[in-house]
């Protein structure tokens, strides 16, 4: 594991520590690869969710007809490791 996958870890294990996850971090725990659908429009808290169904997630929130994710994890992969 290089620096910056080290550095990667590091920070979403501590977001991590603080948050609970109904899915169980599937997200980190599968490599990135299990990922919910999301997009990063600019925003610092927050992504775009695309799921079909987005209110089924405890960290959607619906605001003007969008469904944004506020998930940090996720927030975090999306804005940092740009998936």
């Amino acid at each position: 594991m290089d620096t910056l996958e080290k550095t990667v870890d590091i920070q979403i294990q501590e977001m991590i520590s603080g948050c609970a996850c109904p899915k169980d971090f599937s997200c980190y725990k599968s490599n990135f690869s299990n990922l919910c659908k999301a997009k990063d429009i600019g925003l610092e808290s927050f992504v775009i969710c695309l799921m079909k169904d987005p209110l089924d997630c405890k960290f959607s929130i619906l605001f003007g007809g969008v469904s944004f994710c506020a998930c940090s994890v996720r927030i975090y992969i999306a804005k940092h490791l740009m998936k």
